[in-house]
């Protein structure tokens, strides 16, 4: 009988390292605009590294909150390239990571971390380039008991992340992208891009068409004084 709860899976499927690369480019509220907004964190969870944006192949863990013996096992299975993403329910009681993980982590190549929780020994993040998106920050350290699973779909930030998506992560937040629809989102938010440079260069010449914006609120019955 499987021990459900407390189980390690394997990460089987990863995308192409060119698809990566693609959305190395690409900010996320262009990402998020065309997966109409309903596939990124919420704002609590943000940036804790100093700079750095965070592309990669997400590599899901599920903990019970203020335990991080899960997280640790994930950090000796992922490999470089991959993004160990933790929902520990947004408990902030305990950190679930700290500088001794950060160090193996970039040691072992691992692009980064999103964890719906907190963190500890913040200067070290801030001091690099490291990426690493939590929650907040506390002094109190994890437990190591478990439950905890790795592999299997979470919620993190009201985000849903399948293992093996792809997670990108900047100033603005982060997005997991579904792998079986990543070809199209990059060239949907490329295409957008695009668009949104030509904008740019008609407000600055003056051209810029600003009709929309009474036509939209005429369609909703606007009364005009």
């Amino acid at each position: 009988m499987e021990n459900i709860g407390f189980r390690v899976f394997t990460l089987d499927m990863r995308p192409e390292k060119n698809l990566l690369e693609r959305f190395k480019t690409i900010a996320t509220p262009l990402i998020s605009d065309n997966l109409h907004r309903l596939q990124g964190t919420h704002s609590d969870i943000r940036p804790m590294h100093k700079s750095g944006k965070l592309v990669g192949t997400a590599f899901t863990v599920k903990t019970r909150a203020g335990d991080n013996l899960m997280v640790h096992k994930a950090l000796d299975m992922a490999e470089p390239g991959d993004v160990i993403v933790v929902d520990a329910g947004g408990d902030m009681t305990q950190a679930i990571l700290g500088e001794i993980m950060l160090r193996i982590a970039e040691k072992n190549g691992i692009a980064g971390f999103v964890i719906d929780g907190a963190i500890r020994d913040s200067v070290a993040f801030l001091k690099r380039d490291y990426p690493c998106y939590a929650k907040g920050v506390t002094h109190r350290g994890p437990y190591k008991e478990g439950p905890g699973e790795i592999n299997v779909p979470i919620t993190l930030g009201n985000m849903i992340v399948h293992p093996g998506d792809i997670i990108v992560g900047d100033e603005d937040g982060v997005v997991a992208v579904p792998l079986a629809h990543a070809e199209e989102i990059v060239e949907l938010a490329s295409a957008q891009e695009k668009k949104e440079q030509g904008m740019f260069t008609a407000i600055e010449d003056g051209t810029i068409d600003r009709s929309w914006v009474n036509e939209a609120l005429r369609n909703k019955g606007c009364a005009f004084q």
